[in-house]
C-alpha cells in the first residue's frame, strides 16, 4: 500500500465520487456499488413507495432511493425505501441516523449481500425494522431489530395482505405489486 492512502473511506470520500449513473455506498468505510435496478425492482420499489406513503401520514417520511442515509461518517447507504418517523432526522444531505425502516428489493447479485453484510450492518446502525422484499419467491419478510440482530415477524406472499404486528392499522395486499 502507498503511505498516504486511505484504507477506510468517509462521508467526505464519498460525495466527492463522480456521479456515474452506479448506486454507491459505504458499508464500515468500504465502497460497494450495485447495478441499476430491474423494471421489477422498480415496480416493487414504486408500489411500496405509495402503500407506505398511504400508511405512515406526516410528520413521518417516505424516501425512495437514491438518497443516502448516512449513519456514520463510515457508513452512508441507499435502501430502496426508507420510512423516516423524525423529520429531524432529515437534512441537506440526506437522512441523518437511523431511519424507523428500511426496505430492500433483492436482486440476484445483491441478495446474499443484502441479507447477510448488509442486514448485519443496518441492525448494529440502530435500524429497528428492515424488509426484504424478494421478487422471485414473490414474498416480503418483515424483520425486527431485537439485540443485535434481526428477527423474522412477518412473511407474507402475492395472496396476502401484508400486516405487521408493530403498525396494527397497516395492510398492503400484496397481488397488484406483482401484476
Amino acid at each position: 500500500m502507498q503511505p498516504g492512502l486511505k484504507t477506510r473511506l468517509d462521508y467526505d470520500d464519498y460525495a466527492a465520487i463522480p456521479a456515474d449513473g452506479r448506486r454507491w455506498e459505504l458499508l464500515d468505510g468500504e465502497p460497494h456499488v450495485s447495478p441499476a435496478p430491474s423494471p421489477l425492482h422498480q415496480q416493487l420499489v414504486g408500489g411500496l413507495f405509495v402503500a407506505l406513503l398511504k400508511h405512515f401520514p406526516r410528520p413521518a417520511r417516505v424516501y425512495v432511493s437514491p438518497i443516502d442515509v448516512i449513519f456514520t461518517p463510515h457508513d452512508v447507504l441507499q435502501p430502496d425505501l426508507v420510512v423516516v418517523a423524525d423529520p429531524v432526522q432529515v437534512s441537506a444531505r440526506g437522512i441523518e441516523g437511523p431511519p424507523l425502516l428500511v426496505v430492500e428489493v433483492l436482486s440476484p447479485t445483491t441478495a446474499t449481500y443484502d441479507r447477510s453484510t448488509k442486514a448485519h450492518r443496518f441492525a448494529a446502525l440502530g435500524v429497528r425494522h428492515l424488509w426484504l422484499v424478494d421478487p422471485d419467491a414473490r414474498r416480503i419478510e418483515c424483520h425486527r431489530r431485537e439485540g443485535a440482530d434481526y428477527r423474522l415477524v412477518v412473511s407474507a406472499g402475492p395472496g396476502d395482505a401484508l400486516a405487521h404486528p408493530d403498525f396494527p392499522t397497516l395492510s398492503i395486499p400484496l397481488a397488484p405489486l406483482w401484476e
